[in-house]
C-alpha cells in the first residue's frame, strides 16, 4: 500500500508544485527518492504529529496541498484535536494518511493498532473518510482526495496487501463495489480485511451459501441508495471490518437500514467492544481474533 501512494503522490508532486510531503521520521527508500526529487516541497517534523497538523492547515491556509503521511494511530488518536479544530473546523484542504489500518502494524500491539478511528474521525464535520481495500485502490483514493477541496483522511493498510479488485478504472471510488456475486446473504467489508473475506465467501459457496461480497471504499459520505440496493432481496446482511463494531462500517451500515426502516437482520464482525489481543504477522493477530477468513467463515455460519 505504502508503495502504491508514494508512487501516486510522487505524479501529483511533479505535475503541482503546491503538492507538500509532510512526514514523521519516514525512511522508505521511496521517501527518498521524494525528497531528493523535491526538495522544496518536503518537510519532516519528527515524532510530533500535533504540530505536523497544524502546520498543514497553515500551509493550506496559504493555497497548498498538504498530504500527511504517518502511523494512522498516532494521528487519529494523538493529533486528534488538531485534526478536529485545525483541519476540519476551518475546512483546510489537507489530506492525511493513516498508514497501519486495523491490526496491519501487528507486530507492536494495540497501541499501534487503527481499530478505533472510523469511530473517532467520521464524527467530524467536513471530513471526507476512505478507506481503500487494495493498492489500486489506494491509487484511486489519492486521485480523488487530491481533486476535493476540504479534509480528507484515508486508512492504509501495511502488510504487502495483494491486488483483490482487478481493473478498475471504470468505477468511482465514492460508490460501493460488489468484488463477488450472490444471491442469498450479503457481506459489507471495507479496508485490507478484504482479502479475508473473499476467501470467507468461498468457503460460504462451497457450503451453498450463496454470498455477494460488497466493498465499501468510501465510509464518509456512504451512499445510502447503494447500500439500501446491494441488501435487496437478502435474506441476512453482515459487516466485517478490521476495527471495533462500535462507529465503524457495521454502525454506517445499521444506521443506513434504520434510517429507511429495512427489517433485514443484521450482524457486525469485527472486534466486540475489545482491543486486539495477540502479536506477530497480521494474518496470525486476525487468527487470534477469528477475524482471518475461516474465523469470519465460522461467525457467519452461526449466524444463519
Amino acid at each position: 500500500m505504502q508503495k502504491a501512494y508514494l508512487t501516486a503522490l510522487y505524479e501529483l508532486m511533479e505535475k503541482d508544485q503546491n503538492v507538500y510531503s509532510l512526514l514523521s521520521d519516514s525512511g522508505t527508500e521511496y521517501d527518498k527518492i521524494i525528497i531528493r526529487s523535491f526538495p522544496n516541497q518536503c518537510f519532516n517534523f519528527g515524532i510530533a504529529e500535533e504540530h505536523k497538523v497544524a502546520a498543514a492547515s497553515g500551509m493550506a491556509a496559504m493555497g497548498k496541498i498538504p498530504f500527511i503521511n504517518t502511523t494512522g494511530a498516532f494521528l487519529s488518536y494523538r493529533a486528534y484535536e488538531f485534526i478536529r479544530d485545525d483541519i476540519c473546523f476551518q475546512n483546510r484542504n489537507v489530506k492525511i494518511l493513516g498508514v497501519g489500518s486495523g491490526v496491519s502494524i501487528s507486530t507492536l500491539g494495540p497501541s499501534h493498532h487503527a481499530t478505533e478511528d472510523i469511530s473517532a474521525l467520521r464524527v467530524l464535520p467536513n471530513l471526507t473518510l476512505f478507506s481503500p481495500a487494495s493498492p489500486r485502490e489506494l491509487k484511486k483514493c489519492i486521485a480523488a482526495a487530491y481533486k476535493r477541496k476540504g479534509p480528507v483522511y484515508i486508512r492504509v493498510g501495511m502488510s504487502g496487501e495483494k491486488e483483490i479488485l482487478g481493473d478498475c478504472d471504470d468505477y468511482s471510488i465514492e460508490t460501493i463495489r460488489t468484488l463477488i456475486n450472490g444471491t442469498d446473504i450479503v457481506l459489507f467489508v471495507t479496508g485490507s480485511i478484504a482479502a479475508e473475506v473473499a476467501d470467507t465467501v468461498a468457503l460460504l459457496k462451497a457450503d451453498h451459501i450463496d454470498a455477494k461480497l460488497v466493498n465499501v471504499p468510501t465510509l464518509k459520505p456512504a451512499d445510502p441508495e447503494d447500500i439500501l440496493a446491494a441488501i435487496k432481496d437478502s435474506r441476512y446482511v453482515f459487516t466485517i471490518e478490521e476495527h471495533s463494531v462500535i462507529g465503524g462500517l457495521g454502525s454506517i451500515v445499521a444506521e443506513i437500514m434504520a434510517d429507511a426502516g429495512v427489517a433485514v437482520p443484521l450482524k457486525r464482525i469485527g472486534l466486540n467492544d475489545c482491543f486486539a489481543s495477540g502479536y506477530g504477522s497480521e494474518k496470525q493477530v486476525l487468527q487470534m481474533n477469528g477475524l482471518d477468513g475461516n474465523g469470519i467463515y465460522r461467525q457467519v455460519v452461526a449466524e444463519l
